[in-house]
């Protein structure tokens, strides 16, 4: 099944354009990330979190108010996509329940006519919370390696340098979006969590298999057009495997984009994240892992050149 006719674009004609584009976008990320931080779940900062759902909204200062009369000065309060539904964490811990006690405690205290459901819980020590936060860098670091020796076997070595900064690419570009986004729209719930690690996870997963979708053409037709030029050689793969790129992709991105729709505030944030991933990747796997095949090349043959 192909979703385009037969097409003959150059892609490899604007890569230039599309690297000013990307290192764009990733700048204003990097600058979100150094002026705003990253908003870390309480899976990788320890305490506890608590979400309530009212039956009534509230105001958020009531409910700060409440909070402080319980001794939880320092606690973090935020709507959670209405103002029936509170999220509240706080760093204090506490054997047991107490610490989720004296907040229902608090609130059943400010808002007597106002009653209200527990609909999430989560209790984790600032020691596990740096130790996921390890595991989740080292998770993804680990992931890049292999997929950098993976490729550099089956292909060749700058073939896998192409696909691992394409993936660095991903990875840079989508956290920037989160954070741009996260506080801009709060009904997203865009906080760094292990879901949302499981999103990143997923978009080089999805990134690296569009990547070696068009690296096998690459090199297949690398052996039928002896005479074609390298630039000739990846505009016709890109270009014979575009159908397969736009099903492929645009499945998924439909499946994520009800997921983000449907899927309730805890999935929204892995949604979302998925949703950049899917499209950078599929992006990323044209003018930044083929493109680089195609500088690196030229530029090797122009020193081989002024050598000789």
């Amino acid at each position: 099944m192909r979703f385009f006719g037969k097409t003959n674009i150059d892609f490899m004609g604007k890569r230039r354009l599309w690297y000013t584009v990307s290192l764009s976008i990733i700048g204003l990320g990097l600058l979100s990330l150094f002026v705003k931080g990253v908003n870390f779940g309480i899976d990788f900062l320890g305490g506890t979190e608590i979400i309530v759902r009212f039956d009534q909204g509230v105001d958020i200062g009531n409910v700060r108010t409440a909070m402080d009369k319980a001794g939880f000065t320092k606690a973090e309060i935020k709507t959670f996509g209405s103002l029936r539904d509170i999220l509240i964490r706080t760093p204090e811990q506490s054997p047991g329940n107490e610490i989720a006690e004296r907040i229902r405690s608090g609130l059943s205290q400010q808002f007597p006519g106002n009653p209200f459901q527990v609909e999430k819980e989560d209790k984790i020590g600032p020691k596990i919370g740096a130790e996921l936060r390890r595991d989740a860098v080292y998770a993804i670091a680990a992931s890049l390696i292999a997929i950098l020796l993976y490729l550099a076997l089956r292909f060749k070595f700058i073939y896998g340098v192409g696909a691992v900064v394409a993936l660095f690419h991903d990875v840079l570009l989508t956290l920037g979006l989160v954070s741009i986004c996260d506080g801009v729209i709060p009904q997203l719930n865009l906080e760094l969590s292990q879901t949302m690690m499981a999103a990143f996870l997923t978009l080089v997963g999805l990134s690296v298999n569009d990547t070696v979708v068009i690296f096998d053409r690459i090199r297949e037709n690398q052996k039928i057009f002896r005479s074609m030029g390298l630039i000739e050689v990846i505009n016709k793969s890109v270009n014979e495997t575009l159908s397969r790129t736009i099903i492929t992709s645009g499945t998924i991105f439909v499946v994520l984009f009800v997921l983000l729709l449907l899927g309730g505030e805890v999935l929204r944030g892995f949604a979302f994240a998925s949703l950049v991933g899917i499209t950078t990747g599929t992006y990323s796997s044209i003018y930044i892992a083929s493109a680089i095949v195609v500088d690196w090349t030229e530029r090797t043959k122009k020193k081989a050149q002024l050598i000789n």
